[in-house]
């Protein structure tokens, strides 16, 4: 699929789905005149969120199969838009790729039209964050930035605005890559975070996960720029095999190489044998230790953009973090309620253990990534130092936990609760003055919430109910 060249071009999207970016698609293919099909295993009742979204001059120009998914449909066609939640191995895209056609996704249909040059974000965790610091240090810096890929924020739906003398920040996932990698394309500026045990539910091993996220930097010339987590083991050794020009971020100094790093309390960036002092750890207002590498790998970018110190330095004393991270819905009766909804793996949920202060009812549980249980023995060892009672919404992924904290013999548990509202009044009962009731799951969402960010919203509702 070229520049200009779908008009008229059958192109079929699996997947509309409920998260905006597969509605997003298929209205920038409709305006474009592809001539859209649109399957997805839902039914039109099940649908009827993003449907209702769909302009009815949009909606009449597109042919739905709902319900199920039909191999006809995918050997008459040119081009098949892969939804995020298709994996690969798909019988359904096997059969495409047998007929001629092409897979894409919005992703690569963004790179392949983007005039801009692109910054992508990817990592296990803290994508989305980084992502958004380095859009605002670059606004900062007096660039006009595009910042896309993170929830409610699908990469199609700016994609016409953008200039060649903007700059695109994208979030990508690992499944995202798949496909980019496919068409051997990767961003000019490529972000890896960090890398730990997770989607193992899609992925078959640790290794084909992380094939996956390396596609970020496979395919960048010698020219373009690769910024690499120097602390995480995975991605220090993955740092090695890069192409582009290499960049490191650690919270230690290193010697020699270029890139961002901490010493006695400030933030430096060296280029060339140049160091230049960027701001102090005292002026960043996320908290963690976890934060502080996003913070890194952000100002690593903005750096080695020209963004000036003084100008790195203003974003970091105002910028307090996103929505579902760690984020403080409210104070009552001398009890903080946290959100940390985006926290799906154990590793995650360490973090956040690692960073509150109080002690802690912790709100867990639900599905399982198919994560080792080694990651679930580490989280049950912090979860009995720093938390007072734990509550578990039912799922195989809270029989892990529960598993884990059997070990560590604690016993201060309430599980297979069955909604949201629930887990937020037993977790209440449970606090006292100086608590922090933490909704911080180490497991994902799907069964009981429609996505991580549903399980959010159900929970700052369920405590303003209080």
């Amino acid at each position: 699929m070229k520049k200009n060249g779908l008009r008229n071009k059958k192109v079929l999207v699996m997947g509309l789905g409920l998260h905006g970016g597969g509605l997003a698609t298929v209205r920038w293919l409709v305006k474009h005149g592809a001539r859209v099909t649109v399957t997805d295993v839902k039914t039109n009742r099940q649908l009827e969120p993003s449907l209702r979204q769909l302009p009815a001059t949009e909606r009449r120009r597109v042919r739905f199969r709902l319900g199920r998914h039909r191999i006809s449909d995918f050997q008459t066609t040119t081009t098949v838009i892969q939804n995020p939640g298709v994996p690969r191995s798909s019988i359904y895209l096997r059969a495409a790729r047998r007929a001629g056609a092409t897979i894409e996704n919005d992703a690569s249909l963004f790179f392949s039209r983007c005039p801009a040059p692109i910054v992508g974000v990817t990592g296990t965790r803290g994508k989305s964050t980084t992502a958004s610091l380095i859009a605002a240090f670059l606004a900062a810096g007096k660039q006009r930035v595009w910042l896309a890929g993170l929830p409610q924020q699908p990469l199609l739906g700016m994609l016409d605005r953008i200039r060649p003398k903007d700059i695109a920040v994208l979030e990508l996932s690992s499944w995202q890559l798949e496909v980019l990698g496919s068409h051997r394309r990767s961003p000019q500026i490529a972000v890896l975070t960090n890398f730990y045990p997770d989607h193992l539910n899609r992925y078959p091993t640790m290794g084909s996960y992380l094939a996956a996220k390396k596609h970020i930097f496979a395919h960048q010339p010698p020219t373009d720029l690769a910024i690499i987590n120097r602390d995480n083991p995975t991605t220090k050794t993955v740092g090695a095999q890069v192409r582009g020009r290499r960049l490191w971020f650690s919270k230690k100094q290193f010697a020699n190489q270029n890139g961002c790093f901490v010493s006695r309390g400030t933030v430096w960036f060296r280029q060339n044998g140049r160091q230049t002092p960027l701001f102090t750890t005292a002026d960043i207002r996320l908290p963690g230790e976890h934060n502080l590498e996003n913070v890194l790998a952000a100002a690593c970018v903005a750096a080695a953009l020209g963004v000036s110190s003084r100008q790195l330095k203003a974003v970091v004393k105002r910028f307090h973090g996103l929505d579902s991270r760690l984020q403080t819905v409210t104070r009552r009766a001398g009890v903080t309620y946290v959100n940390d909804t985006a926290a799906t793996t154990p590793q995650a949920t360490i973090a956040a253990l690692r960073t509150v202060s109080g002690r802690v009812v912790l709100i867990a549980g639900g599905a399982s990534k198919k994560i080792p249980a080694a990651e679930y023995q580490a989280l049950a060892k912090l979860i009995a130092a720093a938390c007072k009672a734990v509550v578990l919404f039912a799922g195989p992924g809270s029989e892990l936990i529960i598993r884990a904290l059997r070990t560590v013999r604690f016993t201060p548990l309430v599980t297979e609760v069955p909604t949201m509202v629930e887990a937020v009044s037993i977790a209440a009962s449970l606090s006292e003055r100086g608590d922090v009731v933490l909704l911080s799951p180490a497991s994902a969402s799907f069964g009981l919430f429609t996505n991580e960010f549903d399980r959010g919203t159900q929970f700052e509702a369920a405590v303003k109910t209080l």
